[in-house]
């Protein structure tokens, strides 16, 4: 079996791709403030039916060898780091020290998780 297809790394790299598609799902539309609310909506749904093709593959594969917690626990670390990417890419937001130390600490906390 090859090493990306192990139930302990295709989750990892399923949450991966389903966060890309949440960040645009949630945060895309910020970039077109005068946009529409309406088609805003539901372009978002439709992007969110397809970041669930992604996350729900993860967390059932993934739950073979990792619990709930640390499942849940990966997703909001994926989460950070693909919003922080986002927002500076895309949106061309800065990134201060005050968010690294932020991220840093969740990060911290989710490290807890592991060490049960």
């Amino acid at each position: 079996m090859s090493t990306f297809l192990s139930p302990s790394i295709m989750p990892i790299l399923l949450l991966i791709v389903s966060n890309v598609f949440m960040t645009f799902a949630w945060y895309g539309h910020l970039k077109y403030p005068a946009a529409p609310l309406t088609p805003v909506v539901f372009g978002s749904w439709g992007i969110a039916l397809v970041e669930y093709w992604f996350a729900i593959p993860a967390n059932r594969i993934g739950h073979a060898v990792y619990s709930t917690a640390e499942l849940k626990t990966m997703q909001e670390v994926i989460t950070l780091v693909v919003f922080s990417v986002f927002s500076v890419l895309y949106l061309k937001e800065s990134f201060t020290w005050q968010h690294v130390a932020g991220f840093a600490l969740i990060a911290g906390g989710a490290t807890l998780i592991f060490k049960a």
